[in-house]
């Protein structure tokens, strides 16, 4: 079976709405049509589709996966901390920045969580987990995520 590529969703011909989509668009896919519309918040699908695009995200390294984040606009990545067993990193402009906090305070970036596993998954040749440990829409400063080598 055949099956896209990211070199194919680079592939764009829409001359008059161009390459990008509102920020809003993206929100409501994430925290309405998936968070709130499928069981457990979306939680299963989330995973699974970020990890697949994590792994399809043609990166040979830790610093250029953090630069294609950014060029993504998924947000601006930065190594907070990092010794043989553990990574954090801080991701700013996150697309839940300016959402308000929920009465739940839930963490809502786990799709994001999930891009970074598939993708370090790939580049270590081993599994890591990731977890997000602070989120913009709980109140936080920024996005942050705790990768386990």
């Amino acid at each position: 079976m055949q099956q896209y590529t990211f070199e194919d969703m680079q592939k764009m011909d829409r001359s008059r709405l161009g390459n990008m989509v509102p920020l809003e668009l993206f929100r409501t896919i994430r925290l309405i049509g998936m968070n709130q519309g499928l069981p457990m918040g979306g939680k299963g699908t989330t995973l699974t589709v970020g990890r697949k695009i994590g792994e399809s995200l043609p990166v040979k390294s830790v610093d250029e996966l953090l630069a294609l984040f950014e060029e993504l606009k998924i947000g601006i990545p930065q190594i907070v901390y990092s010794d043989e067993h553990k990574i954090n990193i801080a991701v700013e402009d996150c697309f839940c920045k300016g959402l308000p906090t929920l009465e739940e305070e839930k963490m809502i970036c786990d799709l994001e969580g999930a891009i970074l596993e598939g993708a370090l998954t790939k580049l270590y040749g081993r599994r890591v987990s990731v977890r997000e440990i602070k989120c913009n829409a709980t109140g936080d400063e920024y996005c942050e995520y705790e990768v386990k080598l």
